[in-house]
């Protein structure tokens, strides 16, 4: 089993391997037809709450993860999204942020690494 994590906007590849969207909002820009996602898993992205408050840089990165690995654990999703993997050799998690190393698609590969 491998994981990557991948911007949205990024070209796609067949070493992709099974494609998840893990974002709670659509991409901007992105037509549905044209995203060749596998699952929108929705529901496993950081609350409202959370991702608004971390985008107006009220939290450093490091308070943002561990109020989402808090959140993450109450959240039923994440035995979705594990399940997913465990089925597919090859996962892409795609995010759509413009920031590529402080994400919630890291602490969720890293979690599920």
């Amino acid at each position: 089993m491998s994981i990557v994590v991948k911007r949205i906007y990024e070209p796609i590849a067949s070493k992709d391997g099974y494609r998840i969207l893990v974002d709670r909002l659509w991409p901007r820009g992105i037509k549905k037809e044209k995203a060749d996602i596998d699952t929108w898993l929705k529901e496993v992205a950081p609350s409202t709450e959370l991702r608004k408050w971390f985008h107006a840089g009220e939290g450093t990165f490091v308070e943002f993860k561990k109020k989402y690995l808090a959140e993450l654990k109450e959240n039923p999703a994440l035995k979705d999204l594990k399940a997913l993997v465990k089925e597919h050799k090859q996962v892409t998690l795609l995010y759509a942020a413009k920031d590529e190393e402080q994400n919630h698609a890291h602490i969720l590969a890293d979690l599920l690494g």
